[in-house]
């Protein structure tokens, strides 16, 4: 699809996105493709999906078996750093199988939302929090950005990453950003980012609010959010927090709604649609400290004390 936005009068047009994306593959690598079952290079699995779903199985719950190398074991959609082990696995899994469109959504509305403004996707700088294996840095750069930097807790996303996806992000860090490395600290001070990505990864407790909070003050004023969340977590009170933070972050005017979109994320594992809730928005000025202190209190981690590590489900 093209993307043509006339400005106001005597300001011109902005490139296409056809036009940007060739010439940004002229001088990037581009990822391999996922290896088809069969393919002498890839490794021997495939996935079983159960026959018989429990009604209650919650989406952070679903699972299925993955037989590799003659084993059948039992696989947690939610085990990322084992799937990302795996090349081509996440792909097959979320992408070819249960169908997830929210790279490209995310980063397509953000585009439109930034062309109609006064700046322009290719002079972003973007903070991928919850960068994973790249897909998301992959659909940003596919809609136009030139600088995305990574962020991830998981070592196995960034490897995984390098391995698939080399060259695609300017840089990718490793940390958990409720307790930030100084080394870390000290980059996300130094980089001055104009946008915060986070896709398909808030709301089920692997990205809390502190550490989505600590990204977002990353972001220069005014800058740019762009983010998905599943829309029962926008619409009910959840476990995790992020249903009244976004609320009053918006309620406050720290962000300013520019675009809010319900679509399916993805398939479940018995089939039915999942439906998330697309926010673009932009930055009007930092969560406060008083905030930011009572999150630290509530992620255990005051005065720079190590926050409580999550026992194992």
């Amino acid at each position: 699809m093209l993307l043509r936005v006339e400005t106001e009068a005597g300001k011109g047009t902005h490139q296409t996105m056809m036009q940007r994306t060739m010439q940004r593959n002229q001088t990037r690598p581009s990822a391999p493709p996922v290896l088809a079952a069969g393919h002498p290079n890839r490794p021997d699995w495939s996935l079983e999906f159960p026959h018989e779903v429990d009604g209650d199985l919650q989406q952070d719950s679903e699972w299925c078996h993955l037989r590799i190398h003659g084993e059948r074991r039992r696989l947690r959609f939610h085990d990322y750093d084992q799937i990302y082990l795996i090349p081509g696995l996440y792909e097959h899994l979320f992408y070819e199988k249960l169908k997830c469109s929210s790279p490209q959504v995310i980063a397509e509305l953000l585009s439109k939302q930034v062309d109609a403004s006064d700046d322009s996707m290719g002079d972003l700088k973007i903070l991928d929090l919850g960068a994973g294996n790249g897909m998301v840095g992959e659909a940003l750069i596919e809609a136009g950005a030139d600088s995305v930097i990574g962020v991830d807790i998981i070592r196995e996303a960034a490897q995984a990453t390098k391995r698939d996806r080399p060259g695609l992000y300017e840089d990718y860090l490793v940390d958990d950003l409720t307790q930030p490395s100084s080394a870390t600290r000290t980059r996300l001070d130094r980089e001055p980012f104009t946008c915060l990505a986070s896709v398909s990864a808030l709301g089920f407790g692997d990205i809390p609010p502190l550490a989505f909070c600590e990204a977002f003050n990353a972001v220069s004023t005014p800058g740019w959010v762009a983010f998905n969340i599943k829309e029962d977590f926008l619409t009910r009170r959840d476990d995790t927090g992020f249903c009244g933070l976004i609320h009053r972050m918006f309620d406050e005017g720290i962000m300013e709604m520019r675009d809010r979109r319900r679509y399916q994320h993805r398939l479940g594992v018995s089939g039915q649609p999942l439906y998330y809730v697309a926010v673009i928005a932009t930055k009007e000025r930092d969560v406060p400290e008083p905030w930011m202190a009572a999150l630290r209190e509530e992620n255990g981690a005051v005065d720079g004390s190590p926050a409580a590590e999550a026992s194992p489900a």
